[in-house]
């Protein structure tokens, strides 16, 4: 697993953390079941703190992409059918938005208003948004 932060973003180190686990397990290099490095083991790695990992986890953890078990660390969540769809649908939507000159901001900021204006499935509450949305 190869993640790179980077302290000169804007972006804190948990969410872009948090944002390379995601992107990991959505298109399928994790996958459903598979343990996560514990978190003092990637705070070394990384060089961050443990706290920084931590706060990945958790923000992961509430997305429901991975599950936390005391004593067993973290664990990536288990999914019929994975995420190979949806990725390569973001996948189709960057080559698209790259072809028509579309800024990366731009294409963020179109994804984020179509996911808040999108209805709920039925029985299904969406978080609200937090300071990293």
């Amino acid at each position: 697993m190869l993640i790179r932060l980077d302290p000169t973003r804007a972006s804190p180190l948990a969410e872009q953390l948090a944002a390379g686990l995601r992107a990991s397990i959505i298109d399928g290099r994790l996958s459903g079941g598979e343990r996560l490095p514990a978190a003092r083991d990637l705070a070394a790695d990384l060089g961050v703190n443990v706290h920084t990992v931590l706060r990945a986890y958790h923000r992961l953890r509430d997305e429901q992409l991975i599950e936390l078990h005391r004593g067993r660390g973290a664990v990536v969540a288990v999914r019929i059918g994975g995420h190979a769809a949806l990725a390569g649908a973001v996948h189709d939507l960057v080559d698209e938005a790259k072809g028509h000159g579309l800024p990366e901001a731009a294409l963020l900021e179109l994804i984020r208003e179509a996911y808040r204006s999108a209805p709920s499935p039925a029985g299904v509450v969406r978080p609200a948004p937090t300071r990293y949305s």
